[in-house]
């Protein structure tokens, strides 16, 4: 058991490095290796030593918060969003679809998760994620049956990113919509108005600027 872990574990870091981890063809890498049992962090645990970690394999509840002015970002940082005429828009696989305002969203029931988000190599944020539980609002819009998946885009226009998730990730709250962080309302450049949480994913999983959710 312990040589398998080990391989996973150097595949998952060769495979990342190499760029490769963002293709479909490697998708099964993560349900796989998020099998390895979770390592429980140290309260002080230095940020600069998670940015070689998987997420997926660990265990955050004693870890300190990312203070905000220290948040690093990925992807692009200046879109602007025109909140008279954005809407959240839910579709897809479901009977009654939604265009909200971000008025609307703010009057919904809300969730707060402590997250890290890891851009591999690179940096990793500890953040207190506030935003709304996609299950109230597929309880709103009625997802059908068969419908598996859970496609985010942001932002709209040529730039637009495209993750989908796994719709039992999304029931737990694993996958959530956050307008705040850290108490704070979400920075521009960390997409404001909607950016996607993904507890156990890869910060480049974490769409910004969310403008479109679909069920498949």
């Amino acid at each position: 058991m312990n040589r398998r872990r080990r391989f996973l574990k150097m595949s998952l870091e060769f495979i990342t490095g190499m760029g490769l981890f963002f293709s479909p063809l490697f998708s099964w890498i993560r349900p796989v290796h998020a099998k390895i049992q979770k390592v429980i962090l140290p309260k002080d645990t230095p940020r600069e030593d998670l940015a070689y970690k998987n997420p997926a394999e660990l265990d955050t509840h004693n870890l300190d918060l990312t203070p905000l002015q220290d948040f690093k970002t990925m992807g692009i940082t200046g879109h602007q969003t025109d909140l008279d005429t954005w809407r959240l828009e839910i579709s897809g696989h479901v009977e009654m679809p939604l265009h909200l305002r971000y008025s609307e969203i703010l009057a919904l029931p809300a969730i707060e998760r402590d997250v890290l988000m890891i851009c591999p190599g690179i940096f990793a944020n500890h953040g207190r994620w506030k935003g709304i539980s996609m299950k109230v609002l597929f309880q709103k819009v009625k997802v059908k049956n068969g419908g598996t998946l859970v496609t985010f885009r942001g932002p709209e226009g040529k730039y637009e990113k495209v993750e989908q998730f796994h719709l039992k990730d999304v029931f737990s709250n694993k996958v959530f919509l956050a307008y705040e962080v850290n108490g704070k309302a979400l920075p521009q450049k960390h997409g404001f108005p909607l950016r996607v949480v993904a507890e156990g994913h890869f910060g480049f999983n974490w769409v910004k600027y969310v403008h479109k959710v679909t069920v498949d």
